[in-house]
């Protein structure tokens, strides 16, 4: 198959979060089955100044934006160890500045311009490169106006009128809702700006206009797509949502293990695998005692990484990371940046408890690395998880997760019960209930475990060390969906 996965944000040129991971990720392995694929994506300032070769093209394309126009020029590269074109949509006005969706005051206030631009241009420039593909996969809010126009505008454009569309959430909280008055800009017919299509309270809203468009709609686990068809999680969305159910799959996310393996983790002083693991992550352990100013003593470390953010549980974190700090003889390894006042208060356990919290504001990929690979818990309670990546890079590398059982998290890790440990699946701790009693219960138990049960720690770590993380499982089903998808717009 021809396969064009359209994204804001791919590994290497641009990230914000997972979704640069799996966009960077499986078009890699849908090339090694033999499928021609293109990613595409804009040309941010961070783009164009990265330690990736982009060359330029004499593409240049003008897109109409409502009264007035906007000219665009297309950039070219590769994804990294591959033969992966990737094409880079260059306008320095909407992506030549620091950030990709906001800056320090907030949302751009012309992502609507941004994102409408970019759409247009993606699809003009399959006519311009006489390149047409059988599915045009689209993720996230900001590629939602791909499949509005392709059903209403190309629909009978020669060219354009068998690409199959594919609208993959990687999380529902956001959007892309902006004012009507900027309707226009979207190019789309104004009889769309209604509740069954593009209207949302009044406002354009850029994710469900995908949803209602496209021919078929996934997200990043089974768990999570049950979940956003329910008014608790389904963001307003999920009357949508239930109502292409039939359209609407659950593909687990991999991890890319050619990047996330402590045995070839260039990051790591000392590379381990699943038979020399316990040495391994104690040397790691004592490097990272020494970078991070944690005195250098065997006691258990749990790690977290990610952003600072409501979503991932920090209203429960504190407190018990507090409580923890106070009475119990553990080191916490901390690596993250977001909410002010969770940097804050992060801030004033480090100083008041230097000898058992590391932190660090902002993000570094190496101490990403070096926190998992000496780390013997993981700490994940977020309140919801579309899929989640940590949890499954933990596991890869020996470290075992603590998390609220949810979205991805609850596809992923299975908790020590007796069940899961006769079948040889246990690899986690989770607690249903997302309040400090249960963070603490699992927290409780993954110490003690780690304290007193070496014979079960060693099942589990081998357990999640030896599972398939990878992509290859479900680039699989990725290309299952999109032959069902060509198959059923040429049966229309």
């Amino acid at each position: 198959m021809k396969i064009l996965l359209v994204s804001s944000e791919v590994v290497p040129f641009a990230k914000t979060g997972g979704l640069a991971d799996v966009c960077g990720a499986l078009p890699v392995e849908l090339a090694k089955s033999g499928h021609e694929v293109i990613v595409c994506l804009p040309a941010y300032r961070g783009t164009t100044t990265g330690k990736q070769s982009i060359e330029s093209t004499e593409t240049e394309l003008t897109i109409p934006m409502g009264d007035w126009q906007a000219t665009g020029r297309l950039l070219i590269s590769k994804l990294p160890n591959s033969e992966v074109p990737v094409w880079l949509v260059q306008h320095d006005g909407f992506f030549g500045r620091e950030g990709l969706y906001q800056d320090n005051r907030g949302d751009f206030g012309d992502n609507c311009q941004r994102f409408s631009f970019f759409c247009r241009f993606v699809l003009e420039l399959l006519k311009a490169r006489e390149w047409f593909p059988d599915v045009i996969h689209c993720n996230d809010w900001q590629t939602g106006l791909i499949p509005a126009h392709l059903a209403t505008r190309l629909a009978n454009e020669p060219g354009y009128r068998q690409i199959a569309t594919l609208m993959t959430v990687h999380n529902l909280a956001y959007q892309g809702h902006f004012s009507s008055e900027l309707f226009p800009c979207t190019g789309i017919d104004p009889q769309y700006f209604n509740w069954r299509h593009m209207e949302f309270y009044g406002r354009i809203n850029f994710l469900k206009t995908g949803l209602v468009f496209a021919d078929a709609i996934s997200t990043v686990s089974p768990q999570y797509a049950r979940e956003i068809q329910t008014s608790e999680q389904g963001c307003g969305l999920e009357d949508v949502l239930q109502q292409r159910s039939d359209r609407l799959f659950g593909l687990l996310n991999g991890i890319d293990t050619s990047v996330w393996s402590p045995n070839i983790d260039p990051y790591l002083v000392a590379r381990y695998d699943v038979d020399d693991w316990h040495d391994g992550k104690a040397a790691n352990k004592r490097v990272l005692q020494q970078e991070t100013g944690l005195p250098q003593k065997s006691v258990p470390t749990i790690g977290l990484v990610g952003r600072l953010a409501s979503q991932k549980g920090w209203s429960l974190i504190l407190p018990v990371m507090q409580q923890w700090l106070e009475k119990h003889d553990i080191q916490w390894a901390v690596l993250g940046t977001g909410d002010s006042a969770t940097e804050s208060a992060l801030r004033e356990l480090r100083y008041r408890y230097p000898e058992r919290l590391a932190v660090g504001l902002g993000y570094s990929d190496e101490l990403a690395h070096r926190i998992e690979a000496s780390s013997d818990i993981f700490l994940m309670p977020s309140r919801y998880e579309p899929c989640g990546l940590n949890q499954m890079y933990s596991m890869r590398y020996g470290t075992i997760p603590v998390v609220h059982r949810t979205g991805g998290l609850a596809d992923t890790v299975f908790d020590v019960t007796t069940e899961h440990l006769e079948r040889g699946v246990a690899n986690g701790f989770t607690f249903e209930r997302f309040d400090e009693g249960g963070l603490q219960w699992a927290l409780a138990r993954a110490v003690n475990t780690l304290m007193h049960r070496p014979d079960i720690w060693q099942e589990l770590v081998h357990n999640g060390m030896t599972h398939d993380w990878s992509w290859t499982k479900s680039a699989r089903r990725y290309e299952e969906l999109y032959r069902w998808m060509v198959a059923s717009r040429a049966a229309k």
